[in-house]
């Protein structure tokens, strides 16, 4: 690390790490500290090192309460949509083994899913990108230290190695980009002892068995489903409404075709205590806030995803005045990624009021990174950004819900046109499609500019990401219309809605 920055500094060495003498000359060491090595973070660093800026990344995980433990990457890579998606995909192997046998297989009963030999593969290939994270930083000179990283002023960053070693790096500009972590509700007794969450669930040695997953994001849906698909005994405990942020008719019906697929749902129930029974399973007892009665079962495990906290308490961040959002604890941020020190930027899911999304923080990190080194003046644009909930029926979505549409223009000011359809795929197998639907909202005046567009059905990943780029484009309900759908496809569909609300006329889509 010496060698990296001998020729602006001297150093004096304690023990075998190298502190920082920091000298008057008024220059810094690098052009950019990066702290947070997540998909953000590394973006913004490796942009910034292409375009000729001297750049160190501080990366350091603070093992789960459980002891759970990764590699660089952040959590897309390590405990968020690598490994998720990967599991979503060994359920969906799952129900399509039982489609096979309508398509002719021949298979055997009994049919079994083994924990251990999914869990090692989707380990192994996350391992596999902590390396490739790492070679690529070594390929564009970006410095890699596995330490804490936190504020000292405006312009320096101590780093803490794990033994307790602390070094101070110097930087024209410091970028934070740490995201979140899983909250516990640790109001709740036995919450944190007994408990484990979405940083534990894809590293764990041997499958969960009955699990209770306690709250109703995109992240407590889609573990359920995977857990489901692949043979667990899951329920989700609600305290109110799935999907919340979401257009909740969607989130209806994503939430329908998991009960209807074998995930057990407890609605308006309030986890109060967690107790460990002799035996080893976990006595979870509940309030019904519909009964006003208190229940009780006993699980294997305990999943919590009642959102997210954002990495910031450890930074320092009130030592040099950085502003942060007294309620959700994020940093408040212009729309050039700002903070209240000029010299500091934040960006990512630490960023108030941006979507915690990987691909937005990536796009984002390039785009700071690039106006810092003085190569564009490009904003990051956060409107229309299209994501998807892989839960077992999937659901892709892009601009606004039907709720924020009427919230923003007045019920009487937008026409949601929509269909139920059946994926052709589903037809040989026997499969219930009353889940799968289709909903497009535009202006209803005018050209009918479309607002919002909503999926649930086989890859919607796949199907919302190209009508994403007709959103960006200013797509109307007539360029929709007027394109040619590839057949039979389920995206397809999308071209063919004529269908309104307001009509009440059956949606439901027949023949070709």
């Amino acid at each position: 690390m010496a060698a990296f920055f001998k020729s602006r500094h001297r150093w004096k060495r304690t023990s075998c790490f190298p502190i920082l003498t920091r000298n008057l000359t008024g220059k810094y060491e690098c052009d950019m500290v990066v702290i947070g090595g997540g998909s953000g973070g590394l973006a913004c660093s490796k942009e910034a090192a292409v375009l000729g800026q001297k750049v160190a990344v501080l990366d350091y995980v603070e093992p789960s309460a459980k002891g759970t433990k990764w590699g660089l990457g952040g959590t897309c890579v390590n405990v968020g949509c690598i490994p998720k998606k990967l599991m979503h995909q060994a359920a969906l192997l799952g129900t399509a083994v039982k489609d096979a046998r309508k398509y002719g297989w021949k298979i055997k009963d009994p049919v079994s899913h083994d924990w251990e030999t999914m869990a090692e593969a989707v380990q192994n290939h996350v391992r596999s990108l902590n390396w490739g994270h790492r070679v690529q930083l070594q390929d564009k000179k970006v410095k890699y230290l596995n330490v804490k990283g936190s504020l000292v002023d405006e312009h320096t960053v101590r780093g803490m190695t794990k033994s307790g070693k602390e070094f101070f790096l110097t930087a024209k500009n410091i970028v934070i980009a740490t995201g979140g972590r899983p909250k516990y509700p640790t109001h709740i007794p036995g919450a944190m002892e007994h408990g484990i969450t979405s940083d534990d669930i894809f590293w764990l040695k041997e499958a969960p068995g009955k699990t209770l997953v306690v709250g109703a994001s995109y992240v407590a849906l889609e573990c359920a489903g995977f857990l489901t698909g692949i043979g667990q005994d899951t329920t989700v405990m609600v305290r109110s409404i799935a999907l919340r942020g979401f257009d909740q008719q969607m989130a209806g019906l994503v939430t329908d075709y998991m009960q209807a697929y074998g995930t057990r749902f407890a609605w308006g129930c309030v986890p109060q205590r967690v107790d460990k029974l002799p035996s080893g399973a976990l006595q979870v007892t509940w309030a019904n806030t519909h009964t006003g009665r208190e229940e009780m079962d006993s699980f294997d495990s305990v999943l919590w995803a009642m959102g997210r906290a954002p990495e910031t308490k450890a930074l320092g961040l009130d030592k040099v005045g950085v502003e942060l959002n007294r309620d959700t604890g994020k940093i408040v941020v212009g729309a050039d990624e700002s903070t209240s020190v000029s010299s500091i930027y934040a960006f990512g899911d630490i960023g108030e009021g941006r979507p915690e999304l990987t691909p937005t923080a990536i796009k984002a990190g390039r785009l700071l990174a690039r106006r810092l080194a003085g190569q564009s003046t490009q904003l990051m644009n956060y409107d229309n950004v299209a994501t998807t909930v892989f839960t077992p029926l999937e659901y892709g979505c892009v601009g606004l819900s039907e709720e924020e549409a009427v919230g923003r223009y007045g019920q009487d000011s937008i026409e949601v046109y929509h269909a139920f359809y059946k994926p052709l795929e589903f037809t040989v197998a026997e499969r219930d499609a009353s889940q799968c639907y289709i909903k497009v909202v535009c202006e209803r005046g005018g050209e009918q500019r479309i607002l919002g567009l909503h999926f649930t059905g086989p890859n919607a990943g796949e199907v919302t990401q190209g009508f994403a780029m007709g959103l960006r484009c200013g797509a109307t309900l007539s360029h929709l219309k007027e394109t040619v759908g590839i057949h039979p496809t389920c995206a397809e569909e999308l071209t063919k809605v004529s269908i309104t609300k307001r009509s009440g006329l059956d949606a439901t889509t027949t023949g070709c």
